[in-house]
């Protein structure tokens, strides 16, 4: 009964403040509502995962937002994991210098803040990459100041077929092309990121009692297997709530990615808001 109560008051409070919203809305002229989103949304999106023209509906631009933000935010949060989980087991390294190089990344990308890391990471590949007609080759990748183009799997009128990129005139045609904005938001996401994850693993490391590594290695086991089979099972009850908060505070991050014009979800709202001037609704 407590909780039945409790989430009918919830609900009570909640349509008490929407429509007190509403009136005062109403009360100065100012427009709301969600029949914005059926009109056209006027504006072009720089990429897109949707085919997506400025004609189209608001709710289209904003859906390809939200595929944009989930894109990078994904692929973010792989490179923060490989790379995070490889920095905090390193520390724990014999070797001193490894172990310096570990606390070194750490501290340095942790303490930068993302938005310079980003513009910094933006300001390398449009300004120091060569032009596309110079693209840097790696097995079959081209990398220039068009953004990473690389082989991929591609349909067209005569199926499905491997397609390769490769240098046309000034352009790079063919493959899956990465756009620079793209590349700046993933490394600085993921870069910086990983920092934090690489505390959050040897923090979880470091809670294993050292009678359980002792015990491993007395029967045995050599110190990889320890950590593989002993340690890194034991730390994960500990890894695993903070390495979910990391997730979300990248996730989150994404939306500083309108410095370096990448088109994700508040950077679509934000131009639907000046344009529709549906503040709350954005």
């Amino acid at each position: 009964m407590y909780q039945v109560l409790a989430v009918a008051l919830l609900l009570a409070l909640l349509a008490w403040l929407a429509r007190n919203l509403s009136t005062n809305l109403a009360a100065r002229g100012i427009q709301s509502g969600w029949d914005f989103l059926a009109g056209p949304a006027g504006f072009d999106i720089g990429e897109s995962l949707l085919a997506y023209q400025s004609s189209d509906p608001y709710w289209r631009a904003f859906a390809v937002g939200l595929l944009n933000t989930l894109r990078v935010a994904l692929a973010a949060i792989v490179l923060a994991t490989v790379l995070g989980a490889a920095v905090g087991v390193a520390g724990f390294s014999r070797n001193a210098l490894l172990r310096g190089l570990c606390r070194a990344y750490v501290e340095a990308f942790r303490n930068v803040p993302l938005l310079v890391q980003l513009l910094v990471w933006y300001m390398l590949l449009v300004e120091w990459l060569p032009e596309a007609a110079d693209a840097w080759r790696w097995q079959g990748l081209l990398l220039s100041k068009g953004g990473l183009a690389l082989p991929f799997v591609a349909h067209d009128a005569q199926g499905w077929h491997w397609s390769v990129p490769r240098v046309e005139g000034f352009a790079v045609e063919g493959g899956l092309a990465l756009s620079p904005e793209f590349l700046a938001v993933l490394l600085g996401l993921g870069l910086y990121t990983a920092a934090f994850i690489a505390e959050v693993v040897r923090a979880g490391l470091a809670a294993v009692p050292r009678g359980q590594i002792e015990a491993a290695l007395s029967v045995g086991l050599s110190r990889a297997q320890a950590l593989r089979r002993v340690q890194m099972p034991q730390a994960l009850r500990v890894i695993v709530p903070p390495l979910t908060n990391q997730y979300l505070n990248l996730t989150k991050n994404s939306s500083l990615a309108v410095a370096v014009g990448y088109p994700e979800l508040v950077s679509v709202a934000n131009t639907a808001l000046n344009q529709t001037g549906r503040a709350v609704e954005c």
